[in-house]
C-alpha cells in the first residue's frame, strides 16, 4: 500500500500524532510520503495513493485557512482512494467535529472518498498552558489509541462523518477567525528581549516572518498557528490583541501523566471522560508484555 500524509502542524502537536500513525503504517509494510503544508508546498498527485491522510489542528471549530487553500490546490481524484481526516485540538469538546465539515465538502466536490476522522486532544499553544502532567495524560491517550485507529485507517474503515447541523452552523459563525487573523497578525510585536535569531522568519508555514535590521516584521498573511510566540526561545513575541493567552515553550510529554485530581478545572468532566475511554485500551509496552505472556 501506498500513503501520502498532508499536514499542516503549528507547533508540532498534529505531527506529533501523524508521524506515530504513519510509522504503524510503515510497521505493516506500506510505503509513506509526509508533506508539510505549508505556503507553496508540494502537492503530491492523489492517484500514486491508496491513503490519503490530512492533518491538521482546529482553529476556532475549523481546520486553517492554509489547509482549505492547499485542498483547493489539490487535483481532481477518481474516488477510489480512500481519505482520513485527523485532527487535534485543545480539549475535547464537540463542536471540534464539525471543523471537517467544509473540508469534506471542498474533498467530496473533487472526487475524494472522505472514509472517516480521528480527532485526538493535545496541549494549548495558546488560551492557556496546560501543565506537562496534562501533556503527558493527552500523549498517553494518543499512544493508547493510535494503533488500534491506524489499523482502522489501513484497513479501509468506512465510518460516516458526525456532522449534524449544529456542527455546521458552530463552524460556520466562528470561521471569522480566518479574515480576521491577518489584521490581528499585524499586530504581532517583539520585545526588547528579541536577540534578531530569525528562528520565526525561518520556521514560518506562511512565510509571513521577513527579518529587516535584525527584528522581525510580521506581514499580512497571518494564520494564527503561533508558531513563532510559542518557539521563541526568549519568549520576546507579543501577539497583538490575543497576547493575553500567549503560550510559550515546548511542553515535556514524557513526564509522570496528571492524575484525576490533577486534571485541569476548565472543560475538566470532558477531559476526564476522553482519559477514560483511552484508557480503556492498553499501553503499546503494555500490549507488548501480555504478547510475550
Amino acid at each position: 500500500m501506498r500513503a501520502v500524509f498532508n499536514v499542516f502542524s503549528g507547533t508540532g502537536n498534529t505531527h506529533k500524532i501523524c508521524r506515530a500513525i504513519m510509522r504503524e503504517w510503515q510497521n505493516c509494510g506500506a510505503e509513506c510520503k509526509y508533506v508539510n503544508i505549508e505556503k507553496d508546498c508540494e502537492v503530491r498527485d492523489p492517484n500514486e495513493f491508496d491513503r490519503i491522510v490530512i492533518g491538521y489542528p482546529v482553529h476556532a471549530f475549523n481546520a486553517p485557512q492554509i489547509v482549505f487553500d492547499f485542498i483547493k490546490r489539490l487535483p481532481e481524484c477518481s474516488g477510489t482512494r480512500l481519505v482520513y481526516l485527523v485532527k487535534t485540538s485543545g480539549e475535547p469538546l464537540k463542536f471540534n467535529d464539525g471543523s471537517c465539515a467544509h473540508v469534506y465538502d471542498m474533498l467530496k466536490r473533487k472526487g475524494y472518498a472522505v472514509a472517516g476522522e480521528y480527532h485526538y486532544v493535545m496541549p494549548y499553544n495558546m488560551i492557556f498552558r496546560h501543565s506537562d502532567g496534562m501533556a503527558a495524560r493527552m500523549w498517553q491517550a494518543a499512544e493508547r489509541r493510535i494503533p488500534v485507529e491506524a489499523a482502522e485507517m489501513f484497513a479501509g474503515k468506512v465510518t460516516p462523518l458526525r456532522n449534524g447541523p449544529l456542527k455546521r452552523v458552530v463552524p460556520f459563525i466562528f470561521r471569522i477567525e480566518h479574515p480576521a487573523m491577518p489584521l490581528i497578525g499585524r499586530g504581532y510585536r517583539v520585545t526588547e528581549a528579541c536577540t534578531g535569531c530569525g528562528k520565526c522568519a525561518r520556521g514560518c508555514p506562511q512565510k509571513n516572518i521577513t527579518m529587516a535590521g535584525g527584528r522581525p516584521v510580521f506581514g499580512k498573511h497571518c494564520i494564527g498557528c503561533v508558531k513563532c510566540s510559542f518557539y521563541c526561545p526568549v519568549g520576546a513575541i507579543e501577539i497583538g490583541i490575543l497576547n493575553g493567552w500567549r503560550v510559550n515553550g515546548e511542553y515535556d510529554f514524557s513526564g509522570e501523566p496528571a492524575k484525576d485530581d490533577e486534571v485541569c478545572r476548565y472543560c475538566r468532566k470532558s477531559y476526564l471522560k476522553y482519559f477514560k475511554e483511552a484508557e480503556k485500551l492498553p499501553l503499546p509496552q503494555e500490549q507488548s508484555e501480555r504478547g510475550g505472556d
